[in-house]
């Protein structure tokens, strides 16, 4: 198996063609080896812009609600079919482009990157780590930094391993509904992003072995929900502290009026 090629791995199940475009077609801009997403046999729309674009796909069925977690074991057929060099696991709908993401010197076998508030601030993290870990393992990671699990970079080694424990854990540690949903035996949709307590978990615990994490204020990522500076270059680059223009850019949405610019001028970049 080859590893010279580097990845970027992600799920388009669930969107239409519009909601993932804009992260393919910034990210082809400067990227241009190989990308790979998940999508629904139905996806007739996404798989004639993936094609375009010369990306990969894996059909998978899977009700809308299960693909967040159940993505980890579909990433895991498409790695055990290729090797490659390094690995970028991400979101794809609330992420654009600034530059090629495999263009920086990463210090971590496993690099995690992470945003500007406390688990125990943040009500959507406490409970998901609450329902799946307990209160023991809460308050032991309560003053941890949120990790995004929405942009993971890694060597092909690390981020198997990284899967494996995912998918491991949301198997072991299953969210645990509240009673109405337990009574009715429907799904209860506040677990959906639970995925985040179990990469937390697995980063913050370094339960794989040389991780890194990087700060959001100053690192080549950008988590944009909790980032308390939004500052921008003469290019309309959004940058960090360093004033350094960031890699990625995620969550741009939760602050989409501060991005209306940047995503005009990208548009007509691309």
């Amino acid at each position: 198996m080859s590893n010279s090629k580097n990845l970027v791995i992600s799920s388009a199940f669930g969107y239409s063609a519009n909601q993932i475009s804009f992260f393919i077609k910034s990210l082809r801009r400067f990227y241009k080896d190989e990308i790979y997403f998940l999508i629904s046999p139905k996806d007739i729309q996404i798989k004639d812009l993936l094609r375009h674009y010369d990306c990969k796909f894996l059909e998978v069925n899977c009700h809308k609600n299960d693909i967040q977690l159940k993505r980890y074991s579909f990433y895991l057929e498409i790695l055990k079919n290729q090797k490659y060099n390094k690995i970028l696991h991400c979101d794809s709908r609330d992420i654009y482009f600034q530059a090629n993401p495999f263009e920086f010197k990463y210090h971590g076998s496993i690099n995690f990157f992470l945003e500007d508030e406390k688990l125990k601030n943040c009500k959507y993290n406490s409970n998901w780590i609450l329902k799946t870990y307990g209160k023991k393992n809460f308050k032991l990671l309560s003053d941890k930094i949120i990790l995004c699990s929405g942009t993971i970079v890694a060597n092909y080694e690390s981020m198997l391993e990284y899967l494996n424990l995912l998918k491991y854990h949301i198997k072991k540690y299953k969210y645990k509904k509240r009673l109405k949903y337990l009574l009715t035996f429907r799904r209860d949709k506040a677990g959906r992003g639970c995925d985040q307590a179990h990469a937390n978990y697995i980063g913050h615990n370094n339960l794989v072995k040389n991780s890194f994490f990087y700060k959001n204020v100053d690192g080549p990522i950008a988590t944009v929900y909790h980032l308390k500076k939004i500052k921008f270059d003469d290019q309309l680059n959004l940058v960090n502290d360093n004033k350094v223009p960031y890699l990625i850019v995620h969550q741009y949405d939760k602050k989409i009026d501060l991005f209306k610019n940047t995503i005009k001028k990208i548009q007509k970049e691309i």
